[in-house]
């Protein structure tokens, strides 16, 4: 019996029923306060990420708008890489909106929740977690107390039967060993007591068992409404969790934000609005066969004639002296053309003279560069990269490969382009829109 009895113990032994093991169901009430404050952890770490994102998109469209907008794409199809920067822009907008309910409306409700239901003691801990663990020690008390006695016998009547067993096994020996008959008879009187001990204990063990049976329905009854109280204690808690985790993601999920669907909307209509034609088109009016051009006409001579001025004519006007454009020829030129010739050659002659006399890239070295003769300027030199391959087209440009550093002397002219010196030290021109700064 007594086999029985510490076989079912340890099975049960981490039963709720069990004495003190009812201290499970008073942590939760402290767990649960602790599940607040990680939830309200994983909300902010979250805000941190979404603002985090929505910084990286709005510098990468800053970034590629004012490198699309140097390049050399045109037409529609700058518009619709164009409105790339404009989904991310957008787009970053709205994971801003996301963290500012998350870290505003999410988090607060969860404070507020937090604070609602737990208070906190001046000795420590939680006013909560005390009544539920007063409520399950006065529950449990009336019982564990008979419990006691109820081990203390069962110890007595084990003890008692260990006894009588030790007694009967001397009286046993004694009578194949033929001791004196004196000493036999006090065995058989120990065995005899023995047994007596071991009916007594066994009545007050059976005894108390039966008064524990009795205590125990009501013991059971008393510890299933505390438990059910702290039941519908954490009942609030995860129907408050399920409704704000069902918030959080009606914040998170986009997809059902109209404004989001707007954008991919807009984005859709710009890209598709996207058309080759439209662009060669243009592109042959503006820097092809399309464009209008002032043809070669024969030019009379006057004191206020002007020509075309070249690139790097232009770049120095204002040290010229003289502004030149095209000139159509209009009829009364044409009515003194055949007198007027031969002083035309003569001027034209005497023009090319004073130009050579007056050009300060007349004085170029050897290589052809006119830049390495120049006195040092005091212009701030920027380093840059290059975007794009350029080859120069005359003496005085510089030719260099996407990915090259050189240095950017001086600001851009009004024509869109910089002077610059390679690595190697050549000095030239360039296209300004064909590099970068470097950061």
């Amino acid at each position: 019996m007594s086999d029985l009895t510490d076989s079912l113990v340890d099975v049960s032994s981490d039963s709720f029923w069990e004495v003190g093991n009812y201290k499970r169901a008073v942590k939760r009430v402290d767990d649960g306060n602790r599940l607040c404050n990680d939830l309200m952890n994983c909300l902010h770490e979250r805000a941190r990420i979404e603002k985090s994102y929505a910084t990286q998109l709005t510098e990468w469209a800053k970034r590629w708008r004012q490198l699309v907008e140097k390049g050399p794409q045109y037409g529609t199809v700058e518009r619709a890489w164009f409105a790339l920067m404009t989904e991310a822009e957008k787009v970053s907008d709205l994971h801003m909106e996301v963290k500012a309910a998350l870290t505003g409306e999410d988090l607060e409700k969860v404070k507020n929740w937090q604070k609602d239901a737990y208070h906190k003691q001046m000795i420590g801990g939680f006013k909560e977690t005390k009544e539920a663990e007063d409520g399950f020690r006065k529950a449990q008390k009336p019982w564990a107390k008979k419990l006691k006695e109820v081990d203390t016998m069962k110890k007595a009547y084990h003890n008692a039967c260990k006894e009588e067993k030790t007694a009967t096994s001397r009286e046993s020996s004694s009578k194949l060993e033929n001791n004196n008959p004196e000493a036999q008879k006090k065995l058989q009187e120990k065995v005899e007591k023995c047994q007596q001990e071991v009916q007594k204990t066994q009545e007050r063990y059976s005894k108390s068992l039966e008064e524990l049976d009795k205590v125990t329905p009501q013991y059971m009854e008393n510890m299933e409404q505390v438990f059910e109280q702290w039941q519908q204690f954490e009942d609030k808690r995860l129907r408050f969790f399920r409704e704000l985790l069902l918030g959080v993601k009606q914040h998170l999920d986009l997809s059902s934000n109209h404004k989001y669907s707007t954008v991919y909307h807009t984005l859709e209509d710009t890209l598709q609005a996207a058309d080759a034609q439209e662009d060669l088109r243009w592109f042959r009016s503006n820097h092809g066969p399309g464009m209008p051009m002032n043809w070669p006409q024969f030019e009379e001579w006057s004191m206020d004639l002007n020509r075309t001025l070249s690139r790097r004519e232009t770049k120095r006007k204002h040290t010229d002296g003289v502004t030149l454009t095209g000139i159509s020829q209009t009829t009364e030129q044409t009515s003194k053309a055949s007198s007027s010739s031969a002083g035309t050659v003569e001027k034209t002659a005497a023009d090319g003279s004073d130009e050579e006399a007056g050009n300060p890239f007349a004085s170029a070295n050897a290589n052809g560069n006119p830049f390495e003769d120049e006195p040092s300027s005091a212009e701030v030199c920027v380093p840059v990269r290059a975007l794009y391959d350029y080859d120069g087209q005359e003496q005085d440009e510089l030719t260099f490969k996407a990915g090259d550093q050189l240095m950017k002397m001086g600001e851009e002219d009004e024509q869109g382009w910089c002077k610059g010196r390679l690595s190697d030290g050549t000095v030239g021109l360039y296209p300004a829109n064909y590099v970068e700064d470097l950061e």
